[in-house]
Formats: structure tokens, sequence, C-alpha cells
């Protein structure tokens, strides 16, 4: 088995792993528990508050102690067993600690995971720059098929979905102890003070206007990333509730779909679709996780298409493209539909590619063209930290709270409200951004970054 072929699986079963309840633990949180949006809120926290400081210790840990490998499998098993026991809560507070342990193991694999590539590609004196990239794609991948698989066998809003993601887990962490050892690299200094080792050296940034303002803002927009992820799955399948759409899920759920089911070929059902258009909505809510994965899809695109925006528009402007794809993002979801407004709620999956992945990786080439080498790779981690730690521990913890004190009336929520709510939040974001922050498009800067 060659070395790619093998990073590949290892990249496909770490998204898997995340895909398989991610996008669906709110059907289950909402529909099968029914627990509070509040809760829910401090559930997906936890990602936030697991990204702070996890992946910078088990850094410290692989570069001293243990092969990463290991480690990373061990973290695998850890957190698959913690998910095994998710099934059996019956009380939001148990859930919500035992999530949480599951997320301070798995959180930081996600640094460790490229870790572990990089080391084993260099090592076997492959080109890195050229060789991740296709490999990487695969961990989008395996996010897709886990939300497939996770929809397709009837678990979206059952607990059998964390069943799911436990055992590819495992599976995970003892397969990674079968990958080329990754041992310590010992490159932090024994005297090295507590500054050095934990990368707080890149604190100093904040001394900087420029810097302190990305890294605000960076903050701020983290807090909207995972939004979508939170509410998009139980958004679709809530529309159920309506009186409209309630009598038409029930007429086709009991006269047509048998129909569509039994038919045999895939081109019979969508002649079927064609001939029976109302059938679409009940598809829509029935399947709504793989609608969402569109999403997803959309991201391995707009990943292609980042280096033409880059050197056309220069990182501020993809910044600022990126804050004002979330404001459609949001938008398109409070004016769609399962049925007329089907198109708005694809076109926002479309346009989150860009939302999602244009912020994430020209922010992370500001970091690279604008920081001194010695604090680079902890200015990295700092802003992964504001983004993907503060902002999406706050963005959890708020949203939560703002849509069950707001925007949920006798158990409903105004679905329509919220994601207006949303898109005004990163429409100030936006705007602030525009008129605030300073940076002048350097192709040269990016091109020294390319070679």
């Amino acid at each position: 088995m060659s070395i790619k072929f093998r990073l590949t699986v290892m990249s496909f079963l770490q998204f898997f792993v995340w895909g398989a309840w991610l996008i669906t633990i709110g059907n289950y949180w909402f529909g099968t528990k029914q627990w509070s949006g509040a809760e829910f809120g401090a559930i997906f926290s936890t990602l936030g508050i697991s990204s702070i400081f996890m992946p910078a210790l088990t850094g410290i840990i692989a570069d001293k102690f243990i092969n990463a490998e290991k480690l990373y499998g061990v973290l695998h098993i850890l957190g698959g067993i913690a998910l095994l026991f998710l099934p059996q809560v019956n009380n939001s507070v148990t859930f919500y600690w035992i999530i949480f342990a599951a997320m301070l193991c798995y959180m930081p694999t996600i640094a460790l995971s490229n870790s572990v590539a990089y080391t084993i590609l260099k090592n076997n004196e492959y080109d890195v720059i050229k060789v991740f990239p296709p490999i990487r794609v695969w961990g989008t991948i395996g996010f897709i098929v886990a939300m497939w698989t996770t929809n397709l066998s009837g678990n979206k809003a059952s607990a059998n979905m964390f069943y799911i993601a436990a055992c590819s887990a495992v599976i995970l962490g003892i397969y990674s102890f079968t990958l080329p050892k990754c041992p310590p690299q010992k490159l932090i200094a024994d005297n090295a003070s507590f500054a050095e080792k934990f990368g707080l050296k890149a604190f100093k940034l904040f001394g900087t206007y420029k810097m302190a303002l990305f890294f605000i803002f960076s903050m701020f927009l983290g807090g909207a990333l995972q939004l979508t992820n939170m509410y998009g799955d139980s958004y679709i399948s809530e529309f159920n509730k309506m009186t409209y759409y309630a009598d038409l899920f029930a007429k086709y759920e009991t006269v047509f779909l048998p129909k569509f089911h039994a038919l045999g070929s895939f081109w019979d059902k969508i002649d079927y679709i064609f001939h029976y258009p109302n059938l679409i909505p009940s598809l829509v809510i029935r399947y709504s996780t793989i609608i969402m994965s569109i999403s997803q899809i959309s991201e391995t695109v707009f990943i292609l298409a980042i280096p033409f925006f880059l050197r056309r528009f220069g990182i501020k402007n993809v910044m600022l493209i990126s804050m004002l794809a979330w404001v459609f993002r949001f938008g398109l979801f409070a004016y769609g539909n399962p049925s007329d407004g089907l198109w708005m709620i694809v076109l926002s999956c479309i346009v989150y590619g860009m939302a999602f992945d244009f912020f994430n990786i020209s922010g992370s080439l500001f970091v690279e063209t604008t920081t001194d080498a010695s604090i680079r790779s902890s200015a990295q981690g700092l802003f992964m930290m504001m983004s993907n730690g503060f902002g999406a521990f706050f963005g959890g913890l708020v949203s939560g709270i703002v849509i069950d004190k707001f925007f949920t009336h006798a158990g409903n929520r105004d679905w329509h409200s919220i994601w207006l709510s949303f898109s005004g939040y990163a429409l100030v974001i936006a705007v602030l951004f525009a008129i605030l922050f300073k940076h002048k498009h350097d192709p040269k800067a990016l091109e020294k970054v390319h070679h």
C-alpha cells in the first residue's frame, strides 16, 4: 500500500468521524431529546474551548515526548470511547460533559493529522505542497460521505449517529498505529521559557494596531463559522412543523414515497419526481443532511478558486468577500424553503464554500506574509485560537441563548428571524472590516509564499 494512499485513508476517516454527527446533532437535540437551545449552544462551544488550548498542548507532547502517530491514535480511541457513551445519556448536563471530553480528544487531532502527514511525506521525499492538497481533499469527501451515511441510514435524528462516529474513531485510532513512525523532533529546547513552549510570544502581535484588529475580526467572524453547521439541518427538518409542509409530508410519505422507493432505476426515480414536483419538499425535508452536504462539496470547488481570487483582488478583499458571502449565506436561508424557495437553500449551500474557505485560507496567508519567521507558527496558532477557539466558543454559547430567549415561542423557532439576525451580524462585521482594516495588496508577498 503506497504512503499517499495510507494518508488518504487517514484523512478520509479523520473527517468522517466529525461529519457523522456535527451537522445532524441538532435534529437529535431539538427533535429527539427536545432539550433547550441555550444548552445546545453550549454543546458547540466545546469545539471552541477545546481549540483554545488542546492543539498547543498536544503539539508540545508530540514535539518532545511521544510519536505523533501514536498520540494521534490514542486521542481518537479515547474520543471514540467518549462518543460511545452519548446514546445512553438522558440529561443535557451529562451529555455536555461527555461531548466536551470527546472534543478535547478530537479537536487537536485536526492539527496532528496535518503534522503526521507532513512528517511522513517529507521523510519519504515527497513534495508536500504538491502532494498534500489532493490527500486533504479526501477529508472533505469523508465528511460528505459521513453525512450521507447518517441520513440515508435513517439516523439523522437518532443516537446511532454517535455509534457511527465512535466506531470510525476507534478504527482510525487503531489504524494510525500502523502508519510510519513520526518520532518527537525535540525542536523546543528543554530550557525554553514557558512563553516559548506554549507559543505565547505571538501575543505581542496584539501590540500592533493592524494585527490586533485582524485577530479581533477573526474572533467575531469565527462566531459565525459554525452557525449553519449547528442549526442548518434542524432548520430544514423543522419545515415539517408547518401545517402546509406537514400535510404535504404526510401525503407523500403514505402515497407517493412508497411508489418512489419501489422504482428500481435511478432514472425512473428522476422521471417520477418530474411528474410529481410536489414530492420534492418531502424529499428535501427527509434528506436534509444530503442537501446540507452541498456546502462541503462547494468547499472543494472554491478551494481551487482561491489562488485566482488572491492574485486578482488581494488578501483583504478576499477576506471581505468571505464576510459578504456569510451575509448571503444566512440571508438566503432566511427566505428559502423546501418548495419554491429551494433554489435559495441550494445557493446558500454553494455560497458556503466561498464564505468558509476564503476567510480561513486568506487569513492564514495574511499571517504568513506579515509576521516574523521566528513567531510565524505561533501566530498561525493564535489566528486559529481566535477564530476557531474563542470565536466558536462565544458564537455557540451566545447564539444558543439568543435563539432561546428571542426567537423561540412555545417550542417553535422563528428561523426567518434567526437567519436574518445572523445575516445582519455578518453585515456589520463586513462594513466595519472594510472601513477599519487597512492592508495594501502585495502580489510579490503572495508569490513568495507560493514558492
